[in-house]
């Protein structure tokens, strides 16, 4: 039987090289803008007694580049995030950051006013106020048991 040689560090070099191939197979290449996987904004719903309060994170872009639609049952919010062009001579320009248009759909768990929604965009924090309509805030359901 013969003896091997074990060497830790060619092992985890291995592991580290194994690990990156797998998180670049899960992160979107941002070189290819029709790879199926857009930026899309994460969304806080916070469901009081009076409102639905929503936030998204939309950083770096404008209030007028963003379109904000609400029905009775849903939000829903499109934007475009335009590249800025660089040019170098010499060197490499990376960027991770995701460029294109974006569109959300958020269903709500209860009827709103949508004439009533109050909106803020500070700091690229989205806020949206979305008072429940009269007849969601005195609902009262009758469970039957058994």
């Amino acid at each position: 039987m013969a003896l091997i040689r074990w060497e830790p560090l060619r092992e985890m070099d291995s592991l580290q090289r194994e690990m990156n191939r797998l998180f670049d197979s899960l992160t979107p290449a941002t070189d290819r803008p029709s790879n199926g996987l857009a930026f899309v904004p994460p969304a806080e719903l916070n469901d009081t007694p009076e409102a639905i309060h929503l936030k998204l994170e939309i950083p770096g872009m404008e209030a007028q580049d963003l379109d904000v639609q609400v029905t009775a049952e849903a939000v829903a919010i499109s934007g475009e995030r335009r590249s800025e062009i660089k040019s170098e001579d010499k060197g490499i320009t990376r960027s991770e950051f995701r460029y294109g248009s974006f569109r959300r759909v958020i269903p709500l768990p209860t009827r709103i006013q949508n004439d009533s929604v109050q909106a803020e965009y500070k700091n690229g924090i989205l806020n949206l106020t979305l008072p429940k309509a009269e007849a969601e805030k005195n609902r009262v359901v009758k469970v039957q048991l058994g």
